[in-house]
């Protein structure tokens, strides 16, 4: 058992995986974003969550300011990035925030989606409020959400997440431009 595992275990810290529908492609930016959960998927677990049950969490961080960790893995050890915004729509939890290239593990990450090879993200929770329904699955009423991780192995297959490519920043542009334009005074001139 790692420092990773000891600690999810003392704060009794469950987790859920969620799986990409198409493999993600990041921009320089290395901004990814998507569903995290889904309402009312049976994940592989047997589990399902409630729609709103992030709400009251997610209201108590932001009074608080404290932010939902993205982590590698489930490792807190491996932060890889930031989550710039994480709410709860109609359909599930929805994330949106940025790799970190001066974290080793980030550029790792950006890699590994960028090869396909990492398809999935994965949450971190306590459970406050859940019940078991008529079939026996629980449900998720209420949870205090930790970290969300980038992950190997997603849980909730049909859970839409898009790492989308990022616009580059004016500056960069901006530089392409002039690039660009130099290289066509300079073809121009060639042929005078």
């Amino acid at each position: 058992m790692d420092i990773g595992d000891e600690i999810r275990a003392a704060e009794g810290l469950e987790t859920k995986f969620c799986k990409f529908e198409r493999s993600p492609v990041l921009g320089q930016s290395g901004t990814i974003a998507g569903y995290a959960s889904l309402f009312g998927a049976v994940d592989q677990g047997g589990d399902i969550v409630e729609k709103g049950a992030y709400g009251d969490a997610l209201s108590r961080l932001k009074a608080q300011g404290v932010s939902v960790k993205m982590l590698w893995q489930h490792d807190p050890a491996s932060p890889i990035g930031i989550w710039d915004d994480i709410r709860e729509d109609a359909r599930g939890l929805w994330v949106s925030g940025r790799l970190l290239d001066a974290v080793a593990k980030g550029r790792e990450a950006r890699a590994l989606i960028e090869a396909g090879a990492i398809d999935g993200l994965s949450i971190g929770y306590r459970t406050i409020k859940s019940q078991r329904n008529a079939q026996g699955q629980r449900v998720l009423r209420e949870v205090e959400l930790w970290e969300v991780s980038l992950v190997t192995f997603p849980m909730l297959s049909q859970a839409r997440v898009d790492a989308r490519k990022a616009q580059s920043s004016t500056y960069e542009s901006v530089q392409d431009w002039t690039r660009k334009l130099q290289d066509l005074r300079a073809q121009l001139g060639a042929l005078r």
